[in-house]
């Protein structure tokens, strides 16, 4: 993070049940870091990513958050990109490159972590495409909240606040990313699709089990039909 052109205030290292092992590796990266960072963890009752994201919400200051996943790659002005685009009443959501796996693995040993160009093996190659006259063109606000990436979104934590953060009711992969979008919304905010900036690139890996997809398309249906504005078990 500290290349980032535009470093942020702190990182907050949300951890959804890590073994003790990855708080060895969190406490080396933050001696080695100069940015503050802190490490907000849960104990692992299964994939709960919208109370380990409450969590970090609640133990920030900051007033805009960014958020990520830890299996992506940032370009240098990605937290750039966000804060240059934040306006008031406004939530950003972006894009990511796939890479292969030949790819993902090549560069998990090489450590090369700087992509020129568009000549390297990935699906969805032109979101590495970082253009600021391209992202006026086709950045646009819509409603849409299917194919919300949660790994490249932010929001200033007054409007997480306003709709109760995330949904804890939504354990598993899936959903809570559209649930928010959609509460949001409700909560007359505009979404922004941003194209061309804030790009990311995404680490091959086998995808999560998705067998709660049913049970949380249900409680999206919920919000939908209901209007809901506020999480059920959110903030607070």
């Amino acid at each position: 993070m500290s290349e980032q052109s535009t470093p942020p205030n702190e990182i907050i290292i949300a951890d959804d049940g890590s073994d003790h092992s990855t708080k060895q590796i969190i406490d080396c990266f933050s001696k080695s870091e100069k940015i503050p960072v802190k490490h907000i963890w849960q104990e692992d009752q299964g994939f709960r990513l919208a109370g380990i994201r409450n969590k970090a919400i609640r133990n920030t200051d900051c007033d805009y958050l960014i958020f990520v996943d830890g299996d992506v790659i940032l370009h240098r002005d990605f937290v750039k990109d966000h804060i240059d685009e934040r306006k008031e009443g406004r939530f950003i959501t972006g894009s990511r490159v796939l890479l292969s796996e030949d790819e993902t693995k090549r560069r998990l040993v090489t450590e090369d972590w700087k992509f020129r160009g568009l000549n390297y093996p990935a699906k969805n190659k032109l979101n590495g495409i970082r253009s600021c006259f391209l992202s006026r063109v086709f950045s646009k606000n819509n409603s849409g909240i299917y194919n919300v990436r949660g790994c490249n979104m932010s929001f200033w934590k007054s409007d997480l606040q306003e709709v109760n953060g995330f949904d804890e009711q939504f354990t598993g992969w899936g959903r809570e990313d559209s649930d928010i979008t959609l509460r949001m919304l409700n909560c007359s905010k505009t979404k922004l699709k941003l194209k061309f900036k804030a790009i990311q690139y995404h680490l091959f890996h086998n995808e999560r089990e998705r067998d709660a997809v049913s049970k949380n398309d249900r409680i999206l249906n919920e919000t939908i039909s209901q209007n809901r504005k506020k999480a059920v078990i959110g903030l607070i």
